[in-house]
């Protein structure tokens, strides 16, 4: 099919991390879809503060795959590089073959940052029309909410306790307020985010730099029963100190899910004492694979299908905190490592693409 009429397709960009703390938006070649492709028009975009700001610190490990269930993210986390992997925009022409998705379509894209990409057709997303292009643009955000979910299996009538209200803990907070839990009981550093929390419907939000801290979470946890503590911990703050901090208000027998990636840094932990005797399970969550004690009933598009369900349930959008412009990206990396206490989810727009 011919490229859509009255669009010229010039001036195409993207964003490389091109070492330590500095990226740049860089011409690119003009994208042609081959055979089973489809080119996409960016609208906009997503920044992940948790795995894109490692790569932007240097903090991610240069030899690892970027991501090898993404046919896009091939290769290493190495200097200089193309990374991110939340885009939305309208396909503009589709190659040989292709009949879905069809021009003027929206849809997802696991991409890099970039004004103009090519994908193939069966790895894109289409959106619905009713929801936003900034909340599908989290869509990987929540597909990672929903599989903390699977990973974890909280349980009518536990007691939650979720460290970590960036964008993945508050919409895994959200999708947790969904089940009837005992209590819902979240901590972070920031107040907007912990306000937000409370919108989401945790029970409690606690500063755990605050004096009386270690009390509002006894109060919350504690109730003078056997396996006194958390149920079902989640550890999503990107800090190793905290995944410590997780065992130690968790209860007997519980579970502590790790849905942070901590890149080059190591977590210190106390495992004797307490801990020996707990029985508490320690689990990892990925969202690149699905539990595979689920596989038997849940495929990548089942999971996909509740993500996007979830973002319209939660009212996604309310998490954007900042729109910039991509020739601007750079500013929005530097906002999210600087001031993190300032912003949530920052999508970069690309009106003059």
């Amino acid at each position: 099919m011919p490229l859509a009429a009255g669009r010229a397709l010039t001036g195409n960009r993207e964003l490389v991390f091109e070492a330590p703390r500095r990226v740049a938006v860089r011409a690119a070649a003009e994208p042609r879809p081959g055979p089973g492709e489809v080119l996409v028009r960016t609208e906009v975009s997503a920044v992940s503060p948790g795995s894109e700001l490692l790569v932007y610190r240097g903090e991610a490990p240069a030899a690892l795959a970027a991501d090898a269930a993404l046919p896009a993210l091939a290769g290493d986390l190495s200097f200089p590089l193309a990374y991110g992997y939340s885009a939305v925009g309208r396909v503009e022409a589709t190659g040989p073959g292709v009949e879905e998705p069809a021009v003027g379509e929206r849809v997802f894209a696991f991409h890099p940052h970039a004004a103009r990409f090519t994908a193939p057709a069966g790895e894109v997303v289409p959106v619905p029309e009713d929801l936003s292009a900034e909340a599908a643009a989290m869509l990987p955000s929540m597909e990672t909410a929903v599989t903390l979910l699977l990973d974890g299996r909280p349980l009518v009538g536990e007691r939650v306790l979720v460290l970590g209200q960036g964008v993945v803990g508050l919409l895994t907070t959200a999708l947790a307020a969904r089940t009837p839990l005992a209590s819902l009981t979240v901590a972070d550093l920031h107040p907007l985010r912990r306000e937000t929390a409370r919108s989401l419907g945790a029970g409690a939000a606690v500063d755990p730099r605050a004096p009386d801290a270690a009390a509002r979470l006894a109060e919350r946890l504690h109730r003078g029963e056997p396996g006194d503590g958390a149920d079902l911990t989640y550890e999503l703050t990107g800090d190793p100190g905290a995944l410590d901090e997780a065992l130690r208000w968790t209860g007997f027998a519980g579970r502590v899910v790790v849905g942070s990636w901590y890149g080059t840094r190591r977590a210190a932990l106390d495992l004797g004492g307490r801990y020996h005797r707990s029985r508490i399970r320690i689990l990892s969550s990925q969202v690149s694979t699905l539990p595979p004690e689920a596989t038997g009933r849940w495929s990548r598009r089942r999971r996909l299908a509740a993500a996007l369900d979830g973002l319209s349930a939660v009212g996604a959008e309310r998490l954007v905190t900042h729109r910039v412009a991509f020739a601007e990206a750079a500013r929005a990396y530097a906002l999210l490592d600087e001031r993190p206490d300032e912003a949530i989810q920052v999508i970069l727009t690309y009106d003059d693409d």
